[in-house]
């Protein structure tokens, strides 16, 4: 590894975030599979819709256990805004919209990344609860199971469009992004630009973990 980087997640961390994302990659392909008819396909290499709703119900059971690892580990430093410098951030858009000469500090994680988290945690959890109830439809009401296929397909919308943005944003839109959650270290030069707050809170706290350094004990 190279000396000098800084550590910006750890193994559970990345551990949390992979099996969420790609618990929602397979969800979103096997659920769009059993939804269109020309998409069928799809199911047909899994093995026809039969194994293809089965594997969608018990991947919404994994996806379901890693949102609420998830929710339990980031929510107090990413469900949560902090006032007003995330405001000032959202009013310039981060600089990522347009040429900003001083972009507000923000902590660990800034309000566009806020956001993605809060729609992921709150739809995520409406596809997990409608997911539930409708893989027993007999149970309850048929209108009632009905309106749930629409609030499932609702969150499926939501969670999609906030992923691409996050997508690019994770890798091209901001480059030296993608190695926090591929390898948990990045340049100080990044975390300095992206992250300045949070990276002066680590070395004021004496959290700040560097590649070929020893931790000081405190």
């Amino acid at each position: 590894m190279k000396k000098g980087l800084i550590q910006a997640t750890d193994w559970y961390e990345r551990l949390v975030h992979w099996t969420l994302a790609l618990s929602c990659l397979f969800l979103c392909l096997t659920g769009l599979a059993m939804m269109f008819h020309s998409l069928n396909s799809i199911a047909n290499l899994m093995g026809g819709l039969t194994v293809t709703k089965y594997l969608h119900n018990f991947t919404g059971l994994l996806f379901g256990l890693a949102l609420l690892l998830a929710i339990k580990m980031w929510w107090h430093e990413a469900g949560v805004f902090s006032m007003p410098e995330d405001l000032e951030w959202i009013k310039v858009a981060g600089g990522y919209l347009w040429h900003v000469d001083a972009v507000p500090e923000v902590g660990k994680y800034n309000p566009g990344q806020k956001m993605f988290f809060l729609a992921v945690a709150i739809f995520g959890l409406v596809m997990v609860i409608t997911g539930l109830i409708m893989w027993f439809p007999l149970m309850f009401p048929s209108w009632f199971v009905r309106w749930l296929f629409t609030f499932h397909a609702l969150g499926f919308v939501v969670i999609s469009a906030f992923f691409f943005v996050h997508l690019y944003l994770g890798t091209i839109g901001s480059p030296g992004s993608a190695p926090a959650m591929f390898t948990g270290w990045v340049t100080r030069a990044w975390l300095k630009k992206q992250h300045p707050k949070w990276l002066k809170e680590m070395e004021e706290e004496g959290t700040l973990v560097v590649s070929g350094e020893e931790k000081k004990a405190h």
